[in-house]
This record gives structure tokens, sequence and C-alpha cells, in this order.
């Protein structure tokens, strides 16, 4: 029994690494220190932007990457190594208090990045590089869906 797109469930992936899998030194500090692809489906119908958030938990909340007022679309991608420039969705303040992807780096240990996709019903609108609260708060009552996908790191 096919599922029609109205049904489909929302997902997100990345062709980089599987979800709860290590992600690829390329994407860290010790590397090439660049976003990964992601890829998402089944956003919902209603969706009129999406927003990512990437966030380390084991590292008390640290904002590795906000990217928000992303087109809409029930299928779609991020491309590998998403600049600040134009053409690219806007995006607000890491943890480094930058615009923009900033790849794993833990100082000790295994740390888990939790790449959080969310389906909007408005496009945000933030100006400037909105911290993570401020974005939080502009979607709020917002939120149609939200999907997520995790990955691992260790600095070898």
């Amino acid at each position: 029994m096919s599922r029609s797109p109205s049904s489909a469930q929302f997902t997100v992936s990345s062709p980089a690494f599987a979800d709860g899998a290590a992600i690829p030194t390329r994407f860290a500090c010790d590397g090439e220190g660049i976003s990964p692809e992601v890829d998402w489906s089944g956003a919902p119908a209603a969706t009129q932007a999406l927003a990512l958030t990437v966030i380390d938990p084991d590292a008390g909340g640290f904002v590795h990457w906000l990217a928000y007022d992303i087109p809409a679309a029930s299928t779609g991608s991020l491309a590998e190594n998403v600049g600040t420039a134009g053409g690219t969705p806007p995006q607000g303040a890491n943890g480094r208090g930058q615009a923009g992807y900033t790849g794993p780096c833990p100082p000790s240990g295994t740390h888990h990045y939790v790449f959080t996709l969310y389906a909007l019903d408005r496009t945000l609108g933030s100006t400037g590089t909105p911290a993570r609260a401020d974005l939080e708060a502009a979607m709020k009552g917002h939120v149609l869906a939200m999907t997520v996908l995790t990955g691992t790191y260790k600095q070898s």
C-alpha cells in the first residue's frame, strides 16, 4: 500500500552519516569543517518554510548551526558546504558567535550532534544573525512537524 504525500512521514537524513553513527572528520574542526549535506522528505503540505538547528547537548547545548527560512518543499536538501554568502538560507549565530556552521570539536570523549529540522507554517523573517533563543521564540506556535538526525563525533 502506498502512502499519499499528505500522510508521508517527515524525515531528515544525510548521505554523510547514518542516524546514530559517527560524523566524518571532514565535517569537524580537525577536518575541513564544512557542513554536511542535509536531506529531508515528507514535509507537511502546509509548510511555508523550514528551520534547522544543530546542537551538542553534551556541551551544554552548544549551537553548531542555525539555518532558517529554508524554502519549503516536501522533499529537498541543503547542499554540503553551505556558506553564509547570498543564495544560501539565512543563518543564525553559532556557539562561537558567528553566522553559519561550525563543525564538531569535542574537547574529550564522544559527543552527540542533534540535527533538528522544523516544518513551519510561516517564514520567520528574522534579521541580522539571530541567536538560538530568538529563533525558538519566533518558531513558537508555528511548528507543523519536526524530525531529528543524530550524529556522534570524537576527535582522533
